[in-house]
């Protein structure tokens, strides 16, 4: 039985070359439709949708469902060591939504530490931390540790 070619199509090399210039980031369909539009070259909101899924089910992106009031982002992963690195989570900021892909060697220790004492295996790639980010903790006054920041009069 003969195993079907991929077919490298405009839109999916248009969808990977994307990509390729944004490493580490999420992003939405809708997004990937609005940067197309903006840009001259419309591509449908269910082409781009095909096209991603096609390229999850390759490995080349990976897809993340964050929260059920939240669209799924992708984020693309062919890069080596974005592909190969197994420690990394995510991080959600609860005021403007930003999704930060966090790569840390502290994340290990926290993996053995909550197998061996919690007898917990967590997928640190599928781990989502909510809090603030830095930007929002900066417009409103707090540091990133949650404190208001004292202000000289």
């Amino acid at each position: 039985m003969k195993v079907k070619a991929q077919y490298k199509t405009h839109h999916r090399e248009e969808l990977l070359n994307y990509f390729r210039r944004i490493p580490g980031k999420h992003v939405t369909a809708a997004e990937i439709s609005d940067f197309f539009r903006a840009n001259g070259s419309p591509m449908g909101t269910a082409t781009v949708y095909r096209q991603l899924e096609k390229l999850v089910c390759e490995g080349v992106i990976s897809k993340y469902m964050i929260d059920s009031q939240s669209p799924a982002c992708f984020e693309y992963t062919g890069e080596p060591d974005l592909a190969n690195s197994s420690d990394y989570l995510h991080c959600k900021c609860e005021k403007c939504g930003a999704l930060m892909h966090i790569q840390c060697d502290e994340l290990e220790a926290l993996a053995v530490h909550l197998a061996e004492h919690h007898h917990f295996a967590i997928n640190l790639t599928r781990t989502v931390f909510y809090g603030v980010c830095e930007k929002c903790s900066a417009a409103d006054g707090t540091s990133a540790e949650g404190e208001k920041e004292e202000t000289e009069a």
